[in-house]
């Protein structure tokens, strides 16, 4: 049934089906007895794969990645469809367009997208004021997770970088869970740039100094790139077990084309710029995750993105050491049932 609608959906630009299908989801989850349906449809029900991580307690390990609800418009919808958990963002101090349309691209051949998004959100204070009306109705063990995903605006030299972070940092602490430090995305100018030791450290050591003084500091996570050097992973490894990092999130968007099919990389010559997710990363976000729970023994979970579609997919993730797993690009060529069929999957292996 899915498939005949992504038939639908997907002759029409990918940015307008986003915005259309969450509205429709959202009019459908505003009636009860539509909440309900779209529960009793999408929603994982048994509590078997409840987990704690970072001292937070997810109601399953599967995940929304950041870029998806960049505004924290959609976590009612979001919650209904089964998802443990959802980093919002990437959210910056204030409000950006992002870069200019179009600015996403389905590879349908590859189960593949690109993106050259550019940070677009409506800005931290906007984003608070949504989370706090989300908080209001109070919290219970076995609600939805919300990570924060922050950044810096683009006209932010990165000298400055770490002040940006602090900001979002510190308005929405009161608001999320965890935070996620995002430097690698590869659609802000120069961003990259800042997964380098010494400009990380900088960030870091700001954003855990300003943890330390509040009354219940939130875990912080940094996301890393697939496109890092064993090297640039080697100091990652060694900048989160020195700091005591929270967490990793492996991986981003990659701007490597050498997995594509010959059909994809015509039109990835047509695209343009921009970051590549889906089944190409699968392997090398994969093979990252793997590396860096060698490397840090374990001590440091890992919440992994990259290529997860199916539940196999996500079993190949914890096997190669990842504490959590994200969806985003599965979701779209899924549907909403990935949530429920990646647990169901799961639960049968336990």
């Amino acid at each position: 049934m899915y498939t005949l609608l992504r038939n639908i959906l997907f002759k029409a630009p990918p940015e307008k089906v986003h915005y259309f299908s969450m509205n429709c989801l959202k009019m459908a989850t505003t009636l009860g007895i539509g909440e309900t349906i779209v529960k009793n449809l999408f929603q994982y029900k048994p509590t078997s794969l409840a987990k704690d991580v970072m001292g937070l307690h997810f109601p399953n390990p599967v995940g929304l990645g950041a870029g998806f609800d960049k505004n924290a418009a959609y976590l009612h919808e979001l919650e209904a469809l089964g998802f443990g958990f959802v980093e919002i963002g990437t959210v910056t101090p204030k409000g950006q367009p992002g870069n200019d349309l179009p600015r996403l691209f389905r590879l349908p051949a590859d189960k593949a997208l690109i993106n050259r998004m550019g940070f677009n959100n409506e800005g931290v204070a906007a984003v608070k004021e949504r989370l706090i009306n989300w908080n209001s109705r109070g919290k219970s063990v076995g609600d939805l997770i919300i990570g924060g995903n922050i950044g810096k605006n683009k006209i932010t030299p990165n000298e400055d970088a770490w002040k940006d972070y602090s900001i979002c940092f510190n308005e929405l602490h009161d608001q999320v869970d965890y935070f996620v430090v995002n430097v690698s995305s590869p659609n802000t100018p120069g961003l990259r740039a800042l997964q380098e030791k010494d400009a990380l450290t900088k960030i870091f050591s700001e954003l855990q100094h300003h943890n330390a003084g509040k009354k219940k500091p939130k875990p912080l996570l940094l996301k890393i790139a697939p496109d890092l050097t064993k090297e640039q992973l080697d100091d990652i490894v060694d900048l989160s077990l020195s700091m005591n990092l929270s967490g990793l999130v492996a991986t981003n968007t990659t701007l490597d084309r050498s997995n594509l099919s010959a059909t994809s990389a015509l039109l990835s010559e047509s695209i343009g710029m921009g970051g590549l997710s889906g089944k190409p990363v699968q392997k090398r976000s994969t093979e990252i995750v793997q590396y860096i729970s060698t490397q840090t023994a374990g001590k440091v979970p890992i919440i992994a993105s990259g290529g997860i579609f199916t539940g196999a997919d996500a079993e190949e993730k914890f096997s190669a050491g990842a504490s959590l797993v994200q969806v985003w690009t599965g979701f779209v060529y899924e549907g909403p049932s990935i949530v429920k069929n990646i647990c169901k999957y799961l639960a049968e292996k336990k």
